[in-house]
């Protein structure tokens, strides 16, 4: 009995750890309490860069509801390196087409998007970064805006 359940927990790591994105750095999402994402809520993330030798990508990930009345969405990006510089952009996506159909993936009443932010960004030294991210749009708060998310990958 020790024995058939010691190969159904190494079975179960195998599979959990196949599953898993190789690419991946970090990808985390925070929900927005309320839907309502105000400016001084930034959303903020720390990424431990192992390897700066080889490039990453870096996406913004949003959800928003179908109450969302916008068709598109401004943020802010700021990344802080070890040198405790920070840079600042601001970026514009675009969320639904002009006929108003949402361009990102839906579940529900909940429409999902990963949004390039930095594709091919070399960081220069090891270390953490870190990321933040504030809405920049006339509202505020910014309603029906249900999760804010990162991802760094390693470029493929």
């Amino acid at each position: 009995m020790y024995r058939f359940k010691s190969i159904w927990i190494i079975v179960i790591i195998v599979l959990v750890q196949s599953c898993t994105d190789p690419l991946s750095v970090f990808d985390q999402n925070k929900p927005v309490p309320n839907h309502n994402w105000a400016y001084v809520n930034r959303v903020r993330y720390n990424v431990k860069i192992d390897d700066p030798s080889i490039p990453y990508n870096i996406y913004f990930n949003l959800r928003v509801t179908g109450g969302y009345k916008y068709s598109n969405i401004f943020v802010l990006f700021f990344e802080s390196g070890v040198n405790n510089s920070t840079v600042k952009t601001r970026h514009e996506f675009k969320l639904a087409s002009p006929d108003g159909e949402w361009l990102g993936s839906g579940s529900g009443n909940l429409y999902s998007y990963q949004l390039p932010l930095l594709i091919g960004h070399k960081f220069p030294a090891t270390g953490v970064y870190h990321f933040e991210v504030e809405q920049n749009m006339r509202d505020n708060p910014l309603h029906e805006v249900s999760d804010i998310g990162l991802r760094v990958e390693k470029m493929k």
